[in-house]
């Protein structure tokens, strides 16, 4: 049996994986490390309520449990306050990687790190997992940071990267593009999208499901996850009112130099998944399939 602890087990992705590791509870032990109170509706797992930012701490209660993997679904990910708030942006995404880095090279504990599209520029995407990055945004050069931590040690590590994580969860602090729109639409609200960035979003379902195959395979390196249609933001938006049957007519065009926000966005990223076709032998669908899932899983 794999002990698995999960930092940020409370987060929309930390819920999902611990679900999912559930299902299979004579393969997997799974201990959620996350702040505050267990949000996800179950208590068949170990919970630990921690602040993981806190080294000495976290190092305790990593030796009680003695891991095989640590699957680190904790960061700090809103980028507009990662570009105002670069301290706490520092501590939670650089240093904890670090903390975490250093358990694993001391005990041999494999680490399962999800990263983003954001350390690319967006200036040729798709992207694939050996292209060079170039962060416009101070999350983006946070989450290289942490790459680059794991990348030049000696630990087993996997790197998932990831784009627009969205799904739904038993208790959920924070929301996502799909849950937004689909919200906005249903209360008949007028909404702006940006039209002139270029993403694939990935459903949590399939990052979860992508953490568990390298946990199982013990899948060394960086691997790419999101779905495998490059969609505008805005196009994004439209086929979340066509799935789940709502007025297109609400959505409005408008450019991100409009919107006028703190951080700048990459205009183009999207993944190139051969190597995650290949060595995961997973291969994602479209958006509009991963939201027909989504609608029958909400359902």
């Amino acid at each position: 049996m794999k002990k698995i602890v999960i930092t940020g087990s409370n987060g929309l992705l930390g819920q999902t994986l611990t679900n999912l590791l559930l299902e299979e509870n004579e393969k997997y032990k799974v201990i959620g490390f996350s702040r505050g109170l267990n949000r996800s509706g179950r208590n068949d797992f170990e919970f630990v309520s921690i602040d993981i930012t806190d080294k000495d701490l976290l190092f305790e209660e990593l030796n009680k449990y003695k891991p095989d993997v640590i699957v680190n679904t904790a960061a700090m990910t809103n980028v507009d306050a990662c570009e105002e708030n670069k301290a706490a942006c520092d501590v939670l995404n650089i240093e904890t990687v670090k903390y975490l880095k250093e358990y694993s090279e001391i005990n041999n504990t494999h680490l399962v790190h999800i990263s983003t599209d954001f350390i690319f520029d967006g200036k040729d995407g798709p992207y694939k997992e050996t292209d060079a990055p170039n962060p416009l945004s101070y999350y983006g050069l946070s989450k290289l940071k942490s790459e680059n931590i794991l990348t030049t040690s000696k630990i087993d590590f996997t790197i998932l990267r990831t784009i627009l994580v969205y799904g739904k969860v038993y208790d959920m602090t924070r929301n996502n593009i799909v849950l937004w729109v689909k919200k906005s639409l249903e209360e008949k609200k007028e909404i702006t999208i940006v039209n002139d960035q270029f993403r694939m979003p990935t459903y949590v379902n399939d990052l979860a499901l992508a953490c568990r195959i390298a946990i199982d395979k013990k899948s060394i390196g960086v691997f790419n996850i999101s779905s495998n249609k490059l969609l505008s933001i805005y196009e994004i938006a439209q086929q979340v009112a066509e799935v789940f049957e709502l007025d297109k007519n609400l959505i409005k065009p408008i450019s991100t130099k409009a919107l006028n926000q703190k951080a700048l966005r990459p205009p183009v990223t999207g993944f190139d998944l051969t190597k995650t076709n290949a060595e995961l032998n997973f291969y994602p669908e479209s958006f509009k399939e991963d939201l027909q899932r989504f609608k029958e899983k909400l359902a």
